[in-house]
C-alpha cells in the first residue's frame, strides 16, 4: 500500500499542509520541524510526487545548463565537468534535477534550447559561457526567463547575475609573475576572442607588460580553440617566430597540455627553455609533465553559487542581480624556474 502525505503528517504529528510545505522547502517551517518530518518520511518510505508537483505548480524542479560548443567537444575540457560538479551538488540540495543542451552548432545549441524554454522543460537555465553578443542571452532577457551567466556579460552586467572570477586581475598576475623571473618575451595563448574570458585575461596580460616596460608585441598573440590541439597549433607557430618567447601565458591547462607536449616533441625543455602559466588547476596541472604552475579559480565553486542563485531567483523573481566573485590564487609548480633569469 502507498504511503500518503496523510500517514507521513500522522507520525510527524503535524498538518498535512505543513508535509507539503516542508517537500516544498518552505521558509516559513522550521528546521526543527522539518527535521522531524523528514525523518518521518524516511522511516515510512514516503517519496514525494514530483510530477505532481510540477503539474500543481507550474514547475519542472529541472536546471537547464547550456555549453558553450558541441557538448562531446566541451566535455573534452575538465574545466565543465567540474563546474557541473558544481552545479549539481547546489541543485541536489533543493531536489532540482539538471537538463543539458545538445546541438553541435551555435544555432542548434539555440533552438535546442528555446524548445527547452517554451516547452517548459525547465525553470531556468544557467550559461556556462559569455561570449559578445549572445543571440540566446538576449532571449532571455528578453522574455524574461530566469538565467544565471558564468562569466562576465557582454552587455548590461549590471542587470545580469553572474558568477565569475577577477579574469583581469588573474592574467595579470600570472604575467607579472614571469616578468618577476627575469622574462621579457612573454607570449599569450588564449581561446577564442569572442568569449569574454578570453578578453579580460588578454587586458590583464597586457596592463602587466605595460606596467613592466615590456613591448606589447603582435605575433606574441594567439587565439585557439580551448582544446588540446589548439595549444599545439598556437605552439609552433610561436617558436618559428625569430625571437620566440621564453615564457607563455596559457589561458587553459588543457591548451597548456598540447603546449608541452609539441615543445617535448621538438624537444624544447620546460622550465629550462620556456617557462608556462597555466589556468583552471585542474587535474591535469598537477598530473602533466613537468606539473603546471596554473591559476587557480576554484571551478567547482563558479558553478554550486551559479546554481544556487539560479535557485534562489526561480524561487523570487524579484531577487536583487548579484555580482558575484570568486577569488583566484596562483599554484606555483614546476612549470617555472625560479633561478632562471632571462
Amino acid at each position: 500500500m502507498n504511503v500518503t502525505i496523510k500517514d507521513v503528517a500522522k507520525r510527524a504529528n503535524v498538518a498535512p499542509s505543513t508535509v507539503s510545505r516542508v517537500i516544498a522547502d518552505s521558509p516559513r517551517i522550521s528546521e526543527k520541524t522539518k527535521r522531524k518530518v523528514r525523518e518521518a518520511m524516511k522511516e515510512l518510505g514516503y517519496h514525494p510526487n514530483f510530477i505532481a508537483r510540477s503539474l500543481a505548480n507550474q514547475s519542472s524542479q529541472v536546471i537547464g545548463i547550456v555549453m558553450p560548443s558541441s557538448t562531446d567537444q566541451a566535455l573534452q575540457n575538465p574545466f565543465f565537468p567540474e563546474v557541473i560538479r558544481g552545479i549539481s551538488k547546489a541543485a541536489h540540495e533543493k531536489k532540482y534535477a539538471l537538463q543539458m543542451s545538445t546541438g553541435e552548432k551555435e544555432s542548434e545549441i539555440y533552438e535546442g534550447v528555446i524548445e527547452m524554454l517554451q516547452g517548459r522543460r525547465v525553470d531556468g537555465v544557467i550559461l556556462l559561457y559569455s561570449r559578445t553578443n549572445d543571440k540566446l542571452m538576449k532571449y532571455l532577457q528578453k522574455n524574461r526567463f530566469p538565467f544565471v551567466v558564468i562569466g562576465k556579460p557582454h552587455q548590461m552586467a549590471e542587470q545580469i547575475t553572474h558568477v565569475d572570477n577577477d579574469n583581469y586581475r588573474a592574467a595579470k598576475e600570472a604575467t607579472q609573475y614571469l616578468v618577476e623571473l627575469g622574462h621579457k618575451r612573454i607570449a599569450f595563448v588564449g581561446g577564442n576572442i569572442s568569449y569574454l574570458v578570453t578578453v579580460d585575461r588578454l587586458l590583464g596580460y597586457e596592463a602587466a607588460l605595460k606596467e613592466a616596460g615590456l613591448p606589447y608585441r603582435q605575433e606574441y598573440i594567439m587565439h585557439e580553440e580551448f582544446l588540446k590541439e589548439g595549444g599545439q597549433e598556437a605552439m609552433k607557430e610561436l617558436l618559428s617566430l625569430r625571437e620566440p618567447p621564453t615564457a607563455l601565458v596559457v589561458a587553459d591547462d588543457l591548451m597548456a597540455l598540447g603546449v608541452l607536449n609539441t615543445l617535448d616533441e621538438m624537444n624544447v625543455r620546460v622550465p629550462e627553455d620556456i617557462s608556462i602559466v597555466s589556468f583552471n588547476n585542474t587535474l591535469l596541472a598537477e598530473l602533466s609533465r613537468p606539473p603546471l604552475t596554473s591559476v587557480d579559480i576554484h571551478i567547482f565553486q563558479l558553478g554550486y553559487e551559479a546554481a544556487k542563485s539560479l535557485i534562489e531567483k526561480i524561487a523570487n523573481p524579484n531577487e536583487p542581480v548579484k555580482r558575484i566573485i570568486i577569488p583566484h590564487q596562483l599554484m606555483k609548480r614546476f612549470s617555472c624556474d625560479d633561478d632562471q633569469m632571462k
